[in-house]
C-alpha cells in the first residue's frame, strides 16, 4: 500500500523530496505523508480533491485486502 501511494506522489509533485510512513492502528493502515509546506497545496488540492480521489485509490485497493486505509499529510517545515 504504501508503495501505490509512493508511486501516485512521485507522478503528481515535481519535488521528491516527501516520506510516507506506514502505522497500523486499531486495526487500520495509516499512512503518514511528511512533504515540503510548498507541496502541500498540491496533494490537498482545491477543497480537499486531491487527497480524496488518492484516499479513494487506496481505499479500493484496501478493501481487496480486507484493511481500512488512512492517509495523513503533515509539513516537514523546512526552513
Amino acid at each position: 500500500m504504501k508503495e501505490l501511494l509512493e508511486y501516485i506522489l512521485e507522478g503528481i509533485l515535481a519535488n521528491k523530496s516527501f516520506v510516507v510512513k506506514e502505522n497500523t492502528e486499531d486495526g487500520r493502515l495509516v499512512l503518514k505523508v511528511i512533504l515540503p509546506e510548498e507541496d502541500m497545496g498540491i496533494v490537498i488540492g482545491k477543497g480537499g480533491q486531491a487527497i480524496k480521489s488518492i484516499q479513494n485509490i487506496l481505499q479500493i485497493k484496501g478493501r481487496l485486502e480486507n484493511k481500512l486505509v488512512y492517509i495523513n499529510v503533515e509539513s516537514s517545515k523546512t526552513n
